[in-house]
């Protein structure tokens, strides 16, 4: 859609005038935490953001305020399906409304540069086409339900070592065709209400201070919506200001407050440019319903049931999963003709539904993939399960199974929060071994008056053997076992770590506790919260503990060996293979693309036992897979959201098709591939335009799976593509040859032309989607817009376009050449 001047402008303007320097600046900076301030001198009602591209998780980070947990960013990239994503963004929408909430910190729109990106799964694609139309039609949608989406991170955020101080360099047409391109097709397409500007740096300057921001952002696209830090990363008052940043966030501190009135009276930031701030921020406030007087931009929608939120969410993971390989047609799996199947790894009982990090939801139930195919078979077919590895290096947080609240009946541990002094504050009852305050109150407590937190809990051994307890985190940490201290210890966090990770995956310590079947002992572990600042956003705003316990487990090779029994004696052996947080998180990049453990040999063993195997792949991004010769089906299901084993169970029995294409390219191995590690400081993108497929088909390399590849459940013969030059716009006819109903994603790309400037050897120019019955003939429209052949000028420091005939080539992915055409691109025209 284009940008349009809201029809209250008038009135905004009004309203501003009516506003002091001093409140101005004052509502620049956030109130706290999670939100905006008010101004009852405009009519300003607080406006709350929060956290969402997992899904919407409002002001607490806990388990008992629940969030609909939708497929990672990979997985709704996967599907190519903008009508989809419209819908996944008006039910973002609905909960967020439900919340409170009315900013949503999503979608992130940095690219899949390298496979190595630990946040990738909280990104689209390496493609910017892709990415852009996806991002588009989530922003659609999430807005249209009255809601401002915020598009992330700006720019050149592709990594996260270092990534509070890394300095990115980039080359200028990288710079324009691929990292800032979604973000421009965003903008002039969808209309964003905010955007977040990036940690990183870029070519030397912090992108909070960068004219990027101002010059491109604001002034040539036209965006006119509120431009806001990642939380903590404005570092300067005027360079910021001056930049064109908008908000500095989280609050009430910062670098501006009376430093950029202070910075307006000495003349160093005009008082015009905190008048647009300002303005924006109204106009933001006002699009969102937050703006006494004035109509929201969009009516909230109607809250969606719970039984609706579970369809579409079953719908959509479905729709994204990708199945790469189906030898011998073995899936769908015929129900009628099993009697029994393996249902193993270590994703099987407990699969990964979401990445860690900031995005971190707590969903209102998780479908496992082993209780998705337990329920969809029933009874008549066994189902055996063994996780037959193990995956996790650190020691498992506490579940509430494994313990009980102190003088109660209900399962999980209890909360106490005390006073300097030793008062008792408060306490409460949790289900959960992690726990997170961010903001000033902490369970309805000021942050700044708790002085200790202890966690208490009875632990009954269901088994005999050594029990892990202990604790993670920063600062001291104190265990006693039945009033007997076990520990009393100080935690450092490494020099470095950061915020995130620092909250997710701190260092542990915890001791063996050796228990008979049946025993029970008495659990406190107490944190001192004043023995260290938090090392998250601001130090008086964030807290957080981890409560470790693990039970013992069976010795691995007994768990490999019992696996493969199972898989021996199996119709067919199902095996879930995946990524841990403790390597595919926020906060770090991946060291390796290797599964975690020794999940490659439980793999191939279990192939050798039994040739009809499934591997179902949990993963937010490609991880390497050099047994994909020896198995006959391979299903990449990315995180998936909470309905993950019912959409599984969708697809192996084949009551729903595959509809995935692969958003990213999949590697045979690590080599040849981007780095993300600075050298002291610096980030080169050497590798310019040649990310993802355009790297292997520049070098002549070979992936194990091509971007834009997935098969589907029945077979489809390209017929004929036609052009239609004043439309730009190519038609493809198309015959499902198959036995079954199924959709095809339907893929132009185009060749480099002749010439001598860099340029990749094809690139997506348009896609689109169709459905048929067996037999069916349909057609296919795939818009090519003409900006899809421009390339940036860097003498000129403008778009340009290099005239002719294009050949464009049409297929199931960027490998898979079906047909071809011809397009013809103008000289164009002189301004």
């Amino acid at each position: 859609m284009p940008l349009q001047t809201p029809d209250n402008e008038a009135e905004l303007r009004e309203r501003l005038a009516t506003l002091t320097l001093k409140q101005k600046v004052r509502l620049l900076t956030g109130a706290d935490f999670w939100s905006l301030h008010t101004e009852p001198a405009a009519g300003l009602q607080r406006m709350v953001l929060s956290d969402g591209p997992a899904g919407v998780r409002g002001e607490l980070w806990d388990e008992r305020d629940t969030s609909a947990n939708i497929p990672s960013s990979t997985a709704l990239a996967a599907t190519w399906d903008e009508a989809r994503l419209e819908r996944i963004g008006a039910l973002l929408a609905a909960e967020a409304r439900s919340k409170g909430v009315h900013v949503l910190l999503a979608p992130g729109v940095n690219l899949h540069r390298t496979p190595a990106g630990g946040r990738n799964f909280e990104y689209f694609s390496e493609d910017p086409l892709l990415t852009g139309r996806i991002g588009a039609a989530l922003v659609r949608g999430i807005q249209s339900g009255g809601v401002a989406a915020t598009v992330k991170h700006f720019v050149a955020n592709e990594s996260e070592t270092d990534r509070f101080n890394v300095n990115a360099h980039v080359d200028e047409r990288a710079l324009r065709e691929l990292y800032l391109a979604p973000f421009e097709a965003i903008v002039r397409e969808a209309g964003p209400w905010a955007v977040m500007s990036a940690y990183n740096s870029l070519n030397g300057t912090t992108m909070t201070e960068s004219p990027l921001q101002r010059e491109v952002l604001k002034r040539e696209w036209g965006f006119d919506g509120v431009i806001m830090t990642d939380w903590g990363a404005a570092r300067s008052t005027e360079a910021t200001a001056n930049a064109g940043l908008d908000l500095v966030m989280p609050g009430p501190n910062g670098p501006w407050g009376q430093a950029l009135a202070q910075a307006v009276r000495e003349g160093r930031v005009t008082e015009e440019t905190v008048n647009d701030k300002t303005l924006r921020l109204l106009r933001l406030a006002a699009r969102v319903g937050v703006l006494d007087g004035i109509a929201p931009a969009a009516p909230q929608q109607q809250g969606w049931t719970a039984a609706e939120t579970s369809a579409e969410l079953r719908a959509t993971a479905a729709a994204g999963f990708v199945l790469a390989q189906n030898r011998d047609a073995l899936l769908p799996l015929q129900s009628d003709c099993l009697t029994r199947v393996a249902v193993l790894g270590p994703n099987a009982a407990a699969g990964r539904t979401l990445g860690g990090g900031s995005a971190t939801v707590y969903p209102p139930y998780v479908i496992s993939p082993l209780d998705g195919l337990r329920t969809a078979l029933g009874d008549t077919v066994e189902i055996t399960h063994t996780p037959g590895v193990h995956t996790l290096t650190r020691i498992a947080q506490a579940v509430p199974e494994l313990t009980r609240v102190p003088n109660s009946d209900k399962d999980g541990v209890e909360l106490r929060f005390l006073a300097a002094d030793g008062t008792e504050l408060g306490r409460e009852q949790r289900r959960s071994g992690h726990f997170i305050w961010l903001g000033e109150r902490m369970s309805g407590l000021s942050h700044a008056e708790v002085a200790a937190i202890e966690v208490h809990a009875l632990l009954r051994a269901a088994t005999t053997g050594d029990y892990l307890v202990g604790a993670a985190g920063k600062g001291r940490f104190k265990l006693t076992i039945d009033g007997r201290v076990a520990f009393d210890e100080h935690i450092v966090l490494p020099p470095g770590t950061d915020p995130v990770e620092a909250m997710s995956t701190p260092p542990q310590k915890a001791i063996p506790v050796p228990l008979s079947a049946g025993q029970e002992v008495r659990l406190v572990l107490r944190h001192d919260l004043r023995s260290s600042a938090s090392a998250s956003y601001t130090s008086s705003q964030s807290s957080s503990l981890h409560f470790l316990l693990q039970p013992p487990a069976p010795p691995e090779d007994e768990e490999l060996e019992r696996a493969v029994a199972l898989a021996r004696d199996a119709d067919v052996a199902v095996v879930v293979v995946g990524t841990t947080a403790e390597v595919e998180s926020e906060g770090f990049d991946r060291e390796s693309l290797a599964l975690p453990g020794r999940q490659d040999e439980l793999v191939r063993r279990v192939a050798a036992a039994n040739p009809r195997t499934v591997v179902v792949v949990n993963s937010g991004a490609p991880v390497l897979l050099p047994w994909a010769e020896e198995v006959a089906a391979v299903l990449l299901t990315w995180f998936p959201g909470q309905e993950y084993g019912r959409a599984l169970a969708d697809v192996l029995l084949g009551s729903a098709e595959p509809g995935g294409r692969l958003p990213v390219t999949w590697p045979a191995s690590a080599g040849h591939l981007p780095a993300t590690t600075p050298v002291g400081g610096q980030l080169h993108y050497d590798e310019g335009l040649f990310i993802g497929h355009r790297a292997y088909e520049r070098d002549g390399r070979t992936p194990l799976y091509p971007f834009g590849h997935g098969l589907g459940y029945t077979t489809w013969d390209y017929l004929k593509a036609d052009v239609d030059q004043d439309a730009a716009e190519v038609s493809v006819r198309l015959r499902n040859s198959g036995t079954r109903t199924g959709r095809e994603v339907v893929q132009v790309y185009a060749a480099a032309p002749l010439g001598t400037l860099p340029r990749p050897v094809r690139r997506l120019v348009g896609f689109a989607s169709v459905e048929a019955g067996p037999g069916e003939e349909v057609t296919a429209r795939v818009t090519v817009p003409a900006h899809a052949f421009r390339y940036w000028d860097t003498v000129r420091h403008t778009w340009a376009v290099s005239p002719g005939a294009y050949r464009l080539e049409i297929g199931a992915s960027c490998t898979a050449e079906a047909l071809t055409a011809e397009i013809t691109v103008p000289v164009p025209a002189e301004r």
